[in-house]
């Protein structure tokens, strides 16, 4: 498995699930990083090396410095064909182009490109190599949703019957000690939304700031708790205060205690732009905590609105401010949403994710062997 860190986002997170959990008497896996660890994420990335140390799964880093450090896949091209690998599993956008194209000059017998979450909008270069490069020479181009898939093929030009919908799946962390209200300062009955997240462009956060700014017209003790770091951050606590409402909103860094931020809200809130199957949505459904969320991608595979969260058009802070008013003012409503979102997770369970990519691997190996016993003249004339 090929991705350039593990760094702790949802992608990373998913890779060190598969990789620790196929079945260890029918793979060898070994995990490939292209990039040396940052110093500001190297405790995190140690994190999932030993988690990865753990399920005995070896790894291995290819130090690359730059974009363009074509050289450091040398040890990438050695491994693949030292070791005759027969699957390599690439995830995002820039290991799925450099392991298409090694994974081909290694002849390595399937090489699958795995798109976690993106837009597919701008970025010219990038649909281009996608639908051209990567869609061409890839055995198989796997995403989380059916929305992804349809942009994969509509916009990007990926083969249709390259392009594969596996979605992602609930896995769960380990439970740590801790009480969010009494670490932030909070009574119990105080209504407090919270959500974890990278903090991204991708996550529009701003709309959640300005929904909630709405919401306190409503319920003014709410407050909101925000974890998770990234670049938007900083602008983030500047549109707080420029709304008048940093005193109302908890920025709670990142977060390995994902129990004890769901255990410590009544409604979780997610304002992103797209997303594929949001493990923070699964996560959210195995805690039994209420979800109001853009309808966007793959939320709309696992999520029906009114049933199992309340879904709202993006970037619309009115109609999000709505709906957390309505859930915070409405304890049943709120039992009933996350009953019927716990139910609905036995759907998305990572024994259903490790058996789709181990039926994958599967068929499309049986596929490349066949090619392989095919006469040289087979299909000519």
């Amino acid at each position: 498995m090929l991705i350039d860190n593990l760094w702790l986002g949802g992608a990373e997170r998913l890779l060190v699930a598969l990789a620790t959990n196929l079945p260890q008497d029918r793979y060898d896996v070994a995990v490939c990083m292209t990039r040396a660890p940052r110093t500001d994420r190297e405790a995190v990335e140690e994190q999932q090396l030993a988690v990865l140390d753990e399920g005995g799964v070896r790894h291995f880093c290819l130090h690359r410095r730059h974009a363009a450090d074509l050289p450091a896949f040398r040890s990438l091209f050695t491994v693949l064909r030292r070791e005759r690998v027969d699957v390599l599993h690439a995830h995002m956008f820039g290991s799925n182009l450099w392991g298409t194209l090694f994974g081909r000059l290694a002849r390595t017998p399937v090489v699958i490109a795995h798109e976690h979450t993106w837009s597919y909008e701008g970025r010219p270069l990038r649909k281009f190599l996608d639908g051209y490069f990567i869609g061409r020479f890839a055995s198989a181009f796997t995403c989380g949703s059916t929305f992804d898939r349809s942009r994969m093929i509509e916009l990007e030009g990926v083969p249709p019957h390259k392009a594969v919908v596996i979605p992602n799946a609930y896995f769960p962390r380990p439970d740590r000690d801790g009480d969010l209200r009494g670490e932030l300062g909070i009574e119990a009955g105080t209504p407090l939304v919270g959500t974890v997240a990278v903090i991204r462009p991708q996550k529009a956060l701003e709309v959640m700031v300005d929904a909630f700014a709405l919401c306190l017209r409503r319920v003014p003790d709410a407050r909101l708790a925000i974890g998770g770091d990234g670049q938007c951050l900083p602008d983030l606590k500047l549109r707080a205060r420029g709304l008048g409402i940093a005193d109302r909103i908890h920025f709670i860094g990142e977060r390995d205690d994902i129990n004890v931020v769901l255990e410590g809200i009544d409604v979780a809130g997610m304002s992103s732009d797209f997303e594929a199957t949001s493990l923070f949505a699964l996560e959210c459904m195995a805690y039994g905590v209420p979800l109001v969320a853009t309808g966007v991608g793959g939320l709309l595979d696992i999520l029906e609105d009114g049933k199992h969260a309340l879904l709202v058009p993006p970037r619309d802070p009115e109609s999000m401010a709505r709906a957390l008013e309505e859930l915070l003012t409405d304890p049943d409503r709120r039992v009933q949403l996350a009953t019927a979102a716990r139910e609905r997770l036995a759907d998305f369970t990572l024994e259903r994710f490790v058996g789709r990519y181990d039926e994958l691997y599967q068929r499309l190996l049986e596929e490349s062997t066949a090619r392989a016993r095919l006469p040289a003249h087979a299909g000519e004339g």
